[in-house]
């Protein structure tokens, strides 16, 4: 008699899960159910890691998972597990790790065999249904695994140990590296641009060959390194690249916002899928660049970048959503590409010149069908087709919103409408900045009704929150992540409010974050809470990947928050972070770039700008936009000696600007042009002109 099968994952909230909840899968979300049964019955465990909006997820979910004859031979012989990556972070980094130690490559689906006592022994990534590509078929994988796990017991479960103790190894971050004082200095912060530098693209922008990605933080620290030194050739690359990437098919020419990378050197064939995180982050880098440059360009990609998040991916409650497929009706890229002919169509006597623009041609410029790019920028292609550059601007703005228009027709990809506390801190901070830079009420609005929901719907108690909401909560506490990127949200919309409540709550948070995520020994931070117990080890996220590490954010927390409340071990403990990790990232800065950030930050210093008098916000809002990519803000008309930064100074109806490091402080300017000038002549250098 055929054993009956249930799969388990028709109540989930996560989308990635519920593409799964029809086949014939015996599948469980994690949790004790699960791993009970999994001791129970003395059977493997099979985790299948993955999420919403990846290709080869979707492929190998049809080519497998539904096939009932494969779902047999998994339901015979493992107790069968499907993560969202984006939900169980904690539990995707402890196997990824695991199965790129086994074989030397990861990424998604992530297919990993575990002991009942959640070991890991054998795992991959993509595997076909039949033997192709030098890669057994997964029919082959799960029978040879089955087979393994009863005739040589034994020996995986000594394996799954030695692969264990190698992970709590390479876990133990720290060590190695400790007592670098000697890196923390400008030699280093060279270097690093250095090493920025030898891996950039100076044809195309960007770092590295294909595949290529927004790498923002390398951006970042390239566009600051040349305010601080003078250095063309750090803003060169990083210009470069934020053109390349703007004008290429990663970018969404028709509905703005960015894709998740690009598969070729130029910028022009996206892996089709939006991040909600890419944006928040692509977000930040084009409006430094802008507050730098000027560059008109750069306002207009914030600005349709973050139209596009408001229409596209914002729930009606004011969180941000995780992500836009990159398939629609089951093909890649099908809701963003074009054929000539429909653009013909559409446009009429302007489709010549929109096609020319655009490179859009009658055989397709990837698999038959149109992307739409610029291989130039739009003044040279005017000159080309002796056309005024602003007319042929006009003329492509009216003949893109007609395209919009009829896109919006289409069957869209799909929307995953989950909620990460993470990703959404980082885009608060991200229009935090875009508000600064451009004095655009809507911006703030956004952040503002986001940090509400983000009090009402994550937040537990105290300073407690949750990791993930999909139109209720998920019961899953915080991660570092979430806590570190929060507390950085706080920090930066008080800045642009002055509403010093923000940052009490940020202390809070750093507070529950140090009490309950520290590894004291060498100051970092773990990734996962004491409390949290369901996981084989506690891992400490180091590296620097498509977000910034909680241990980086941290890092920089710590260093702001000590001077807002002047609590100087906070800031040792960052040097102390910078200590154990410094010389690592000085050589290998790509996998380490918000860290080369937050230790750029550290050795250049912090301005501490205090604004005082009866107009503090409006003078708030000229400073704001000013180009200062390392300050601290703090405004008031009132004193209040509960605020370091406050204290000593004048209240009056006048207005005072203070500029200090290190709590020394000029004499204060009387409006905005003097503190610019201030600002501009990088008067800490000097020894005179100070006051306590």
């Amino acid at each position: 008699m055929k054993e009956k099968f249930t799969n388990h994952l028709i109540n989930e909230t996560s989308a990635y899960l519920l593409q799964h909840a029809h086949n014939p899968v015996n599948w469980y979300a994690w949790g004790e159910e699960a791993l009970k049964k999994a001791k129970q019955e003395d059977k493997p465990i099979l985790v299948s890691i993955g999420y919403s909006a990846c290709h080869w997820c979707h492929v190998m979910e049809r080519e497998s998972f539904e096939d009932e004859e494969t779902a047999a031979l998994m339901n015979n012989n493992f107790i069968n597990i499907k993560i969202d990556r984006e939900e169980r972070p904690d539990l995707d980094h402890i196997y990824m790790d695991a199965v790129q130690t086994i074989t030397g490559s990861g990424g998604w689906p992530l297919n990993v065999f575990l002991t009942p006592d959640l070991k890991p022994f054998y795992g991959g990534t993509y595997f076909p249904p039949v033997a192709a590509f030098n890669r057994s078929s997964w029919k082959q994988v799960i029978s040879a695994v089955a087979n393994a796990y009863q005739t040589k017991k034994n020996e995986i479960e000594e394996q799954a140990e030695n692969l264990t103790q190698h992970l709590l190894n390479i876990n133990d971050f720290g060590k190695a590296g400790k007592q670098n004082e000697n890196y923390l200095n400008d030699v280093a912060l060279e270097n690093i641009a250095n090493n920025f530098l030898k891996t950039g693209d100076t044809e195309w922008g960007g770092f590295g060959n294909a595949p290529k990605f927004p790498q923002t933080f390398s951006i970042l620290y390239l566009l600051r390194h040349f305010y601080f030194t003078g250095n063309k050739a750090a803003l060169n690359q990083s210009t470069l690249s934020l053109d390349k990437m703007m004008m290429g098919g990663m970018y969404d020419h028709i509905g703005g916002g960015f894709a998740r990378y690009s598969t070729d050197r130029r910028w022009q064939i996206p892996h089709f899928e939006k991040m909600l995180y890419d944006n928040a982050l692509l977000i930040n880098a084009y409006t430094e660049a802008y507050q730098l440059t000027q560059k008109k360009e750069y306002a207009e990609i914030v600005n349709e970048t973050i139209e596009f998040i408001r229409r596209e991916m914002t729930s009606p409650e004011g969180g941000f959503y995780s992500a836009l497929d990159a398939d629609s009706e089951g093909k890649e890229g099908k809701y963003y590409t074009w054929s000539k002919k429909e653009i013909d169509e559409l446009l009429g006597e302007d489709s010549e010149i929109f096609c020319s623009v655009y490179n859009v041609n009658e055989a397709g410029n990837w698999e038959h069908t149109n992307i739409i790019w610029l291989p130039e920028n739009l003044k040279t292609i005017a000159e080309k087709l002796n056309l005024d550059t602003n007319a042929l601007s006009i003329l492509l703005k009216k003949s893109r919103q007609t395209l919009f228009e009829a896109r919006q027709k289409r069957i869209r990809p799909l929307l995953d409408t989950k909620v990460l506390l993470s990703w959404n801190a980082l885009l608060i901070r991200s229009l935090c900045k875009a508000y600064a830079a451009f004095d655009n009420e809507e911006y703030l609005n956004m952040a503002e009704r986001n940090v509400l929901f983000i009090e009402k719907n994550l937040h537990v108690k105290n300073a407690a929150y949750q990791h993930s909401w999909n139109k209720t909560i998920n019961n899953q506490q915080a991660f570092l992540d979430d806590y570190s990127a929060l507390i950085q949200a706080y920090i930066f919309i008080s800045q642009v409010t002055a509403n010093s409540d923000y940052l009490i709550k940020a202390k809070e948070l750093c507070e529950n974050v140090i009490n309950n995520f520290s590894d004291e020994e060498y100051a970092f931070f773990y990734f996962t809470a004491a409390t949290q117990t369901d996981v084989l080890i506690r891992k400490k996220e180091m590296y620097d990947g498509a977000v910034p590490s909680g241990n980086a954010l941290m890092a920089e927390n710590l260093i702001m928050l000590s001077s807002y409340f002047n609590i100087d071990e906070w800031k040792v403990r960052a040097e102390n972070m910078f200590n154990n990790i410094s010389g690592v990232i000085e050589k290998y800065p790509v996998s380490f770039g918000y860290w080369c950030l937050t230790l750029q930050g550290f050795i250049k210093g912090y301005k501490e700008i205090v604004i005082t008098g009866e107009e503090y916000f409006k003078v708030l809002k000229e400073i704001l936009q000013v180009y200062i990519p390392l300050k601290i803000i703090q405004s008031s008309n009132t004193e209040d000696s509960f605020w370091p930064l406050l204290q000593g100074k004048t209240f009056s109806y006048q207005t005072y600007i203070y500029l200090c490091e290190s709590y020394k402080c000029l004499n204060p300017a009387k409006n905005v042009e003097e503190f610019k000038k201030k600002v501009n002549q990088n008067i800490f250098n000097k020894k005179s002109n100070t006051t306590k």
